[in-house]
């Protein structure tokens, strides 16, 4: 299973818009998931448009998406591995623990806010992975989106998009 993740679009935003070698990522993916910040309700349409799509809300997100998202959500997938999903993980400081304890019994948590890239495991295989953003970088080189690749494993990628 092949799973496209991002995170803080923030759309729409001027001419923004997801850069194309994103779009064609979640069109091929099994599944997409946006950790939180669409910013408007009909990036969520849009969204759904090109795959099935988990998502949560985020900080910056409109009523809309409030009230048809939820804060956080676990599902399944590959061979019986559990993803949580969340905007907000925190401060850096003891997220991975922090996390591992806000979902006991799934593999992995995906979460946004920071628009930052992040991968970390805990020696049990835990892990906490945040896509960065594909369309606001901030003070990152790159704008970045995640690959997940489901199976008897979990396993994450950071794909860089400019």
């Amino acid at each position: 299973m092949e799973i496209a993740i991002i995170s803080d679009t923030h759309l729409p935003r001027g001419s923004r818009a997801l850069p194309d070698a994103c779009v064609e990522r979640l069109k091929a993916a099994d599944l997409i998931i946006h950790a939180g910040d669409f910013s408007r309700a009909e990036i969520l349409e849009e969204l759904k448009r090109l795959g099935p799509i988990v998502g949560v809300h985020g900080n910056t997100d409109d009523s809309l998406l409030r009230a048809a998202l939820p804060e956080s959500t676990v599902i399944g997938v590959g061979e019986g591995r559990k993803l949580a999903v969340i905007h907000d993980a925190g401060a850096s400081q003891g997220r991975l623990r922090r996390m591992k304890a806000r979902f006991p019994g799934v593999d992995a948590v995906i979460f946004g806010h920071s628009h930052i890239p992040l991968h970390e495991q805990a020696p049990d295989g835990f892990q906490i992975f945040n896509p960065g953003s594909p369309t606001d970088r901030r003070r990152q080189p790159r704008h970045t989106m995640g690959l997940c690749h489901a199976g008897d494993q979990l396993r994450f990628e950071l794909v860089e998009l400019d």
